[in-house]
């Protein structure tokens, strides 16, 4: 279940608008936008008292549209992922494989570089991950593997489309991504 926040405005005695939304947190940004342009179209139309309040609201909401812009949730494993062993770790014969898969099905949204800018990307929401990232890089094998079969929308699972060694071959690929490799 997502979180939500719940937004009721009435302005009594003479009803100019009555909004009841749930906003959840993945299209909170569409929701709060066509608020705002609802309020801002009956602005003109409001006693002057019910003005400043939804000048208010406007305001709330514009920062609710914004915040939601720069909120990506963050996607963590389950602890027992990190208790997963790479059976290719360090075997740098499988990188060939993990590139040809990473171009197949990652570099779409990712790029061919991990940076979480290809071509699909701009369109989704969340923003792919910087796979050369340290925060991607710091993520156990495990965790990375655990991501890679279980996907997280809009990602989707590889699970039953990728055998255990193909997800590990990308999970070797993803570390050659590092803007820092380790020396």
């Amino acid at each position: 279940m997502q979180t939500s926040d719940l937004i009721n405005v009435f302005f009594y005695k003479d009803v100019y608008l009555m909004i009841s939304i749930n906003i959840f947190y993945d299209d909170y940004h569409f929701i709060a936008t066509h608020c705002i342009i609802a309020l801002i179209y009956n602005l003109s139309t409001m006693k002057k008292s019910h003005k400043k309040r939804a000048t208010l609201l406007i305001l709330l909401l514009a920062l609710i549209a914004t915040q939601s812009l720069q909120a990506q949730p963050k996607w963590n494993a389950p602890k027992e992922a990190d208790n997963l062993k790479n059976p290719y770790a360090g075997n740098t014969t499988v990188l060939k494989e993990g590139k040809q898969l990473y171009t197949a099905n990652c570099a779409p949204c990712h790029g061919s570089k991990g940076r979480g800018d290809g071509p699909a990307a701009a369109a989704l929401n969340p923003k792919p991950a910087d796979h050369s990232s340290d925060i991607v890089q710091k993520e156990t094998d495990g965790s990375l593997f655990w991501k890679i079969s279980e996907g997280h929308n809009p990602m989707p699972e590889y699970k039953l489309a990728l055998t255990d060694n193909q997800r590990w071959e990308l999970v070797n690929y993803i570390r050659t991504l590092a803007k820092n490799p380790k020396k």
